[in-house]
């Protein structure tokens, strides 16, 4: 479980987050939603301790990390996974050798161990044999699953993800959708999903939190989200006709 209470964050004159509150729960795959600039990328940022909000606090499982040392979030880091937007990738690394990053920086297996967690890892996403490949040898999706194999090397309680499905054609932006709700469940990861891909929020969401110009507009489920009377909600969600086409389906 993560809860976040009352986050503000600003750059300088610029109030990007105005206390914001939500919960995530294990088992779950939760959406953060919002138009460019609602504050969407800065709230899992806060959350992962990327950015230090001014004021709020961020609790993983009842212990609050945002008044932690640097030393004391280590323990909770190593329980986190996360899959950026442009998969993070280290140019220069193997496949192989950007999984076991992690675990040469926080565990003490044997470097046998590692090849092994990673091999598991890589058939997990169904990349086996990409071991000695480089990320230019790779296709976007191909990256995007290396980028949940290292996120997922350390058996993580809590997975995040910022815009998984960018830059993907729609066949694969599914696979990874599938992926990521497949491994919530076997894992039971609280997992969190910064995403403005609809096809996504009503695919896999169970809890959505939409955002608007770093406000709380909205929280609910992504059927209930359909029904939503909020305006600037349906503004958003609404913007395509192949989502007006599914409104009028609940209705």
């Amino acid at each position: 479980m993560i809860e976040i209470q009352n986050i503000h964050k600003s750059f300088g004159d610029n109030h990007v987050l105005k206390g914001i509150d939500a919960a995530f729960e294990p088992g779950k795959v939760s959406m953060i939603i919002g138009g460019s600039g609602s504050g969407k990328s800065t709230l899992l940022k806060c959350i992962v301790g990327l950015h230090e909000p001014e004021k709020g606090q961020v609790y993983f499982d009842k212990e609050e990390f945002t008044q932690m040392s640097f030393e004391e979030r280590i323990p909770v880091r190593r329980e986190i996974g996360m899959l950026f937007q442009n998969s993070a990738l280290f140019d220069s690394m193997t496949v192989e050798q950007n999984i076991v990053f992690g675990l040469d920086m926080f565990t003490s297996m044997s470097k046998e161990e590692k090849v092994d967690r990673a091999n598991l890892c890589l058939e997990r996403v169904n990349l086996k044999n990409t071991n000695h490949l480089y990320p230019s040898e790779l296709s976007g999706g191909m990256k995007k699953r290396v980028g949940i194999a290292r996120a997922i090397s350390m058996n993580p309680k809590y997975l995040f993800c910022d815009e998984p499905n960018s830059g993907l054609d729609p066949a694969t932006s599914i696979l990874i959708d599938e992926l990521i709700q497949e491994l919530t469940e076997e894992y039971q990861c609280t997992t969190v999903v910064v995403t403005h891909d609809m096809n996504s929020v009503m695919g896999i969401g169970d809890y959505i939190l939409f955002l608007y110009k770093g406000e709380k507009f909205w929280e609910g489920s992504n059927t209930d989200m359909l029904k939503s009377d909020v305006q600037e909600l349906n503004d958003f969600v609404f913007a395509s006709p192949l989502m007006q086409a599914a409104r009028q389906v609940i209705k």
